[in-house]
């Protein structure tokens, strides 16, 4: 039996009106959806790349590039045959490039468990690489029409403010409230992948977190935080995301030919299988040792050594918790032909008069597009 409330302390939902919500938002969403490529796909893999294209990067910005990598790799096994640099080039600009490596894993799972075809039963997607429960059920609610609940920023602060919530959001009691809405509100038998994008899209498009256009939405005369006026209030705030300050140095070592010396970011380093300029954390150096320190790390990771020059740029930029001053340095290795340089590090010469065709990362392309407009 279907059940007609949540939790006694929030908006109570009872099947009529479920029933009715379902009606309204479908109607509204055949009238006023957007034709976003994706939303013309059944197929399990297109919606696949463009949900994790989607995550925290915003529809306008995704669009050219889920049109260019479906281009490049139409289906699982090319995306899982490609060198893992042509994945990184077409995913430059997007940021967060753990995404684009999960999604590389994930086509190499399915190209060996499930002979290439993109799995349709949640229990083989949610396994993937980089998908949780929210992917695997948006993945297969939009592409089969399975009935699979979905809470993600959009229809959580939509439900939150449905459910007149008093709770964070990202609490254990929060998650559980919405999630059981998410699931009570889909029809028992088919439609849920149109409820679902309808649902996402009002949250979207009309459920704003900032000055909501409630006499737009379709939902307003159902929903217990428009008649009270308290969309200011529900969803309750997040808790102010906390930076941590750091500063960091970036070697610009030239060899004989005027060459920059780029190397391929670690496993366990942030921007994993990026290319970056050699860099060093310098947060805790007085300027008087700071040069020296260095040369040191340079030494210890690379295994030559090297003298480090004048300070010749300057940036800053911000990743996930951290706001990081970017100093970059001119430099040159002494003694070049004395000495190895250290094994597993995987190191090109590039030259900085040519576009890069380097998977690099996000702030190393701003050093590198300097770099080559004064080399």
């Amino acid at each position: 039996m279907q059940r007609t409330v949540i939790r006694d302390e929030i908006h109570a939902w009872k099947p009529n009106d479920l029933t009715r919500l379902r009606r309204l938002a479908t109607k509204w969403f055949s009238r006023h959806g957007r034709a976003l490529p994706w939303r013309q796909s059944s197929d399990p893999y297109e919606v696949w790349v463009s949900e994790i294209m989607l995550q925290q990067t915003q529809v306008a910005t995704v669009i050219p590039y889920y049109l260019r990598f479906l281009q490049t790799f139409p289906d699982v096994v090319s995306l899982a045959d490609a060198p893992l640099d042509d994945v990184y080039r077409l995913w430059a600009g997007l940021g967060y490039y753990r995404r684009a490596r999960q999604m590389h894993q994930a086509a190499k799972v399915i190209q060996a468990k499930h002979e290439g075809d993109f799995p349709i039963d949640f229990k083989s997607v949610s396994e993937l690489p980089g998908i949780g429960r929210y992917t695997a059920g948006a993945v297969l609610s939009f592409s089969q029409d399975q009935r699979q609940p979905i809470v993600e920023a959009n229809t959580q602060r939509l439900y939150a403010r449905l459910l007149h919530l008093k709770a964070e959001t990202s609490s254990k009691q929060g998650q559980l409230h919405l999630w059981t809405f998410a699931d009570l509100v889909l029809p028992r038998r088919n439609g849920s992948g149109g409820l679902n994008q309808a649902l996402m899209e009002i949250g979207s498009q009309i459920c704003l977190p900032k000055n909501p256009l409630c006499l737009l939405c379709p939902l307003n005369e159902m929903c217990p935080t428009y008649a009270s006026n308290s969309h200011a209030t529900i969803p309750f705030p997040k808790p102010p995301k906390v930076f941590t300050e750091l500063r960091e140095a970036a070697l610009i070592v030239r060899d004989s030919k005027g060459r920059i010396l780029m190397r391929r970011c670690a496993p366990d380093e942030r921007w994993a299988g990026l290319w970056d300029f050699p860099r060093f954390d310098v947060s805790q150096c007085k300027p008087a040792s700071e040069l020296d320190h260095i040369a040191t790390q340079f030494r210890e990771r690379f295994g030559k050594a090297v003298l480090v020059g004048n300070k010749v740029h300057e940036l800053r930029h911000a990743v996930t918790r951290y706001r990081i001053s970017l100093e970059s340095y001119q430099a040159e290795i002494q003694s070049p032909n004395l000495g190895k340089w250290k094994s597993g590090i995987e190191k090109i010469w590039a030259d900085p008069t040519k576009p890069s065709d380097l998977a690099l990362s996000s702030s190393g392309k701003r050093v590198w597009a300097w770099l080559s407009g004064v080399a």
